[in-house]
């Protein structure tokens, strides 16, 4: 079974980067034909996909947040990558990591437990 654990920093102030990890165990990040997205979900608002990177390493963003944010894989370590840059308080919100067949949406096969981040100064 595959298990999806985040990681990341807790707090971050505004303006800065915030990185978050998705560490994969049960299954390679590799395997056909898997896409690995980032779903966040700031308080009192609904499910939002960030964007994804698949099994040969392609990476789908949302236009929404394309010019902030960064996925990027660790083949090696099974990691997935999430880098969000220029955060600001609307920020702010619980992380996931989800395994799907597909990107885009706010659905999943897997899940990680995630990860909250709290932008503030």
């Amino acid at each position: 079974q595959v298990h999806l654990q985040e990681s990341g920093p807790g707090l971050v102030k505004p303006s800065q980067t915030v990185s978050l990890t998705c560490t994969v165990s049960g299954g390679s990040i590799t395997a056909t034909y898997y896409y690995w997205s980032w779903i966040r979900q700031s308080p009192g608002k609904g499910l939002e996909w960030m964007g994804a990177i698949n099994y040969s390493g392609s990476t789908y963003y949302s236009p929404s947040l394309k010019s902030r944010t960064f996925i990027s894989r660790d083949v090696s370590e099974n990691q997935i990558t999430l880098r969000l840059t220029s955060v600001t308080p609307e920020d702010t919100a619980v992380y996931y990591c989800t395994r799907d067949l597909d990107y885009g949406g706010t659905g999943g096969i897997s899940w990680g437990q995630g990860t909250r981040v709290t932008v503030s100064s």
